[in-house]
Formats: C-alpha cells, sequence, structure tokens
C-alpha cells in the first residue's frame, strides 16, 4: 500500500428468500433491476450536517438504509446453528460482509459511521465517469488539467504535452491510484467541479446517503465523507461494468512514459514503464499473499482515513464484498489481513448466518421500466455485455496493455428473485468475474 497522503490527511430481519430466474437481456449488466423498494425506506444520520468530520465514536443512531440493525453501533451479526464466530482481533472502525448477488449483508460493524474514504472513493468517481469515454480516446495533457492536487498525491506519473488513451488513464487511477489520472480525466468530464456534482447525484442514485464527495480523487477534504455500507454499494454498481472490472482486477500493465528525443539521430521515442496494482489482496506483497479468489476493487490510504479497503472475491461459485475502514492496529497491510479474515469468515459463514440487512437497489430500479434503461446506459459505456440470451457466460477482455490476470470469465449464477420487507424486487445476478486467482502465486 502507498504511504498516505500528507495532507489529506438477538434476531436479525429476516430476507424471505425465492425462486431463482433466468434473466435473458445480454444488456442487463448494470446493478438495475426492474423493480426495487427499499427496506427500510432510506433515512440518513440524525446528524444537521450530514457531512461534518466523524467523531471518535459512532453515533447512537445511523442510517437505517438496508435494514435498521445496520443503523445501531456495534457489530451486528446473528449466527444460526453451525455458523463460525468472526475473526478475532478485528480492528476496524467499520467494516461490513455482503453477498454480492443477492445483497444479503451476513455481518457488519459501524457499517452506516461516516468516515473519510481515501481513495476507496474513487471507485464513484469510476463508477460515474467511466461510462462517458469510449478507452480508445486520446487527449494531449495540459498544465491546467493537472491544476489542484493536493500536496503529497499518489502519481502515476502523467506528464504535461504527452497523450494518452483514456484506457491508460483508467490504468493509473486503479493501479496507481493516480490523483494525476483522476485530474486528467475530470478535466475531459468538464472539470472537478462538476464531476463532484455528478458523483453526488450518482451517490444519491444509488442510494449511498452517507456518502459527500468533495474531490473526485479521494484526498482529504472537509465534508468529504462516505461510509463501509456505502463504499459497498458503489462497488457492487461498479462491478456491473466490463471495464469497471477489467481495470480494478489488472495486477500489473505497461504505461506510456515520456517521450524523448535522440540528440544525436534527432528521432523521438515513447518508452513505456510498468505499473503495478497497489491493492496487496491482489498483488501480494512481502507479508501478505495474494488472495485466492480476489477480482478487485479498491484501496485507499490518507492521513484522515487511515487504510480503507473495498474487495471482492469469490469461492465455489460464491461471491461476496467486504469493505473495511480504519483499522486501529498499526501493522503494516492491516486493512488488507482484517478484510482477508473476513471474506475467510464469509465463505464459511454464506448459509448459515443469517443476515442482518441488505445492499439496496439504486432509485430508479424501483421506477416501471427502469431497469432496461439504466442497463442500456451502462452497457453503452462498455466494450461488451454480461452475457447472451441463453444464459451462457461471456470471456472477459484481457488487458490490451498485458495486464496479467485477466482469464476466461466467470459465470455467475442467473437472476434471483429476492423479497424484502413484503415488496419484491429483481436482482441482476450475472457476474462474468474474471478468473485471476484460482491459484496462489
Amino acid at each position: 500500500m502507498p504511504a498516505p497522503m500528507k495532507r489529506s490527511g438477538r434476531r436479525s430481519l429476516q430476507v424471505t428468500s425465492a425462486a431463482f430466474v433466468c434473466l435473458a437481456s445480454a444488456a442487463s449488466l448494470a446493478l438495475t433491476a426492474p423493480a426495487a423498494v427499499a427496506a427500510p425506506g432510506p433515512s440518513t444520520s440524525p446528524s444537521a450536517n450530514p457531512s461534518a468530520s466523524p467523531s471518535v465514536t459512532p453515533p447512537a443512531r445511523m442510517s437505517i438504509v438496508g435494514g435498521a440493525r445496520l443503523g445501531q453501533p456495534g457489530t451486528q451479526v446473528d449466527l444460526a446453528n453451525g455458523a463460525p464466530v468472526l475473526p478475532k482481533d478485528l480492528t476496524a472502525r467499520s467494516w461490513i460482509v455482503a453477498d454480492a448477488e443477492s445483497g444479503e449483508v451476513l455481518a457488519a460493524h459501524n457499517a452506516h459511521w461516516r468516515l473519510p474514504p481515501a481513495s476507496t472513493l474513487k471507485m464513484l468517481f469510476a463508477d460515474t465517469v467511466l461510462p462517458r469515454f469510449p478507452k480508445t480516446t486520446q487527449h494531449k495533457v495540459t498544465a491546467e488539467d493537472l491544476a489542484g492536487m493536493g500536496e503529497g498525491s499518489s502519481l502515476v506519473g502523467i506528464k504535461e504535452g504527452e497523450t494518452y488513451t483514456v484506457h491508460d488513464l483508467w490504468l493509473g487511477v486503479f493501479l496507481r491510484s493516480g490523483n494525476d489520472a483522476v485530474h486528467v480525466l475530470s478535466s475531459m468530464n468538464g472539470g472537478v467541479a462538476d464531476t463532484v456534482k455528478q458523483m453526488n447525484a450518482h451517490a444519491e442514485e444509488l442510494q449511498a446517503l452517507d456518502t459527500t464527495a468533495v474531490s473526485p480523487d479521494g484526498y482529504d477534504m472537509p465534508g468529504q465523507v462516505s461510509s463501509a455500507y456505502d463504499l459497498t454499494l458503489i462497488a457492487r454498481s461498479g462491478m456491473q461494468k466490463k471495464d469497471f472490472r477489467e481495470y480494478c482486477s489488472t495486477v500489473r500493465a505497461k504505461f506510456p512514459g515520456e517521450t524523448k528525443k535522440d540528440d544525436k539521430t534527432g528521432k523521438t521515442t515513447r518508452g513505456t514503464f510498468e505499473i503495478q496494482n497497489t491493492n496487496r489482496l491482489l498483488a501480494g506483497d512481502y507479508d501478505i499473499t495474494q488472495y485466492q479468489g480476489i477480482a478487485g476493487v479498491k484501496n485507499g490510504n490518507t492521513t484522515n482515513a487511515g487504510a480503507t479497503f473495498t474487495g471482492v472475491a469469490e469461492r465455489n461459485g460464491k461471491v461476496l464484498l467486504v469493505t473495511v475502514m480504519n483499522p486501529q492496529k498499526p501493522q503494516h497491510n492491516q486493512v488488507y489481513k482484517e478484510t482477508a479474515a473476513l471474506l475467510d469468515w464469509g465463505f464459511r459463514a454464506a448459509g448459515k448466518a443469517r443476515p442482518v440487512g441488505q445492499l439496496v437497489p439504486p432509485k430508479s430500479a424501483a421506477q416501471p421500466g427502469a431497469g432496461s434503461a439504466t442497463a442500456a446506459a451502462d452497457a453503452a459505456g462498455e466494450a461488451g455485455g454480461a452475457g447472451n440470451a441463453s444464459g451462457a457466460p461471456v470471456a472477459a477482455a484481457a488487458s490490451e496493455d498485458g495486464g496479467s490476470g485477466m482469464g476466461v470469465a466467470l459465470g455467475i449464477a442467473g437472476g434471483a428473485l429476492a423479497l424484502l420487507a413484503g415488496a419484491a424486487f429483481l436482482v441482476n445476478r450475472r457476474w462474468p468475474l474474471p478468473d485471476l486467482v484460482r491459484r496462489r502465486h
């Protein structure tokens, strides 16, 4: 994990299971189902200022989006007979374990506590902006594109006057958490201010109501907050997009270097250099191994946020999302170690721990006919769909820059009909995750 930026500084509500149904449309890649009702109804924190700086301890009452228990401070879990106990020595201020397909929250700790998100906020940036530009679009970088970056920002190494493809820029965002790449893409998108407005509007659409974006890159700013619950919602939405899945799961890639002129021949050449993903569960490190089944998503580290991470992994056909925010144990790679422990627990507890809440669908999913329209909008920003009418999985594209780890897509089980608080909604469960870590390196 890169060093922090200097300045940036009991019983549960039951989700009634229902019959599996087939989703035939290949365009229904987005996490939008035709009809949805969040239960209980969305409710923000009782704080008068939703973007106020977080306190040392979680509020006594927080948002109840996704279920009443998720608004309570402390650990929420409902272990049935045979369910494993939670891992010991979890020190994060907030965390959540959720089934990425059904949306069931298996366990949580201060899930709606509004905390600085660090670069995990780049997931919201990507989910908002990524569909707007084809990956082959080229852009020549100006000084204005790179203006306004915070001191100590993480950088991929973009140079003024050089031309990059959108594909290059997104690799810089996901692999190196490059604030320079974020600012260039924001400039292409109408500027930082407009991009932040779009991000906040998208967060509201996703019902990520704990989230207030102030900077597009996650650099510490007054009032910039999110929550473990919201980051998990955002990751779930992003992972519906083929390009998002490709970028966040790429372990390493070649990145364009600086154009240089040979004084003797007068010829100009432009080399490349290798960049590696800073997600240590994906790339590994000296004190942590690559997590088997990992497929993304995004890490972060700033002075105010500490270490943050949202990860998605698959094991035996089960796909889990885990978000961990600000572990208090000052050990190297602690955020990844706690995430790995929670993933291990989640895979063992699946089918045994009763859900304590639910990841809600986007607002538009509750509107008649919104499912197909939103799916088409998301599909327009991708290189391909999630599957075909027969339900067969489609292979995920390999990274054009030679990023390792991209292979044949994993076909995730078809759509499922879930009932929540008496209201039915259809959830798209076709996730062709990259089949990148069936093995340990």
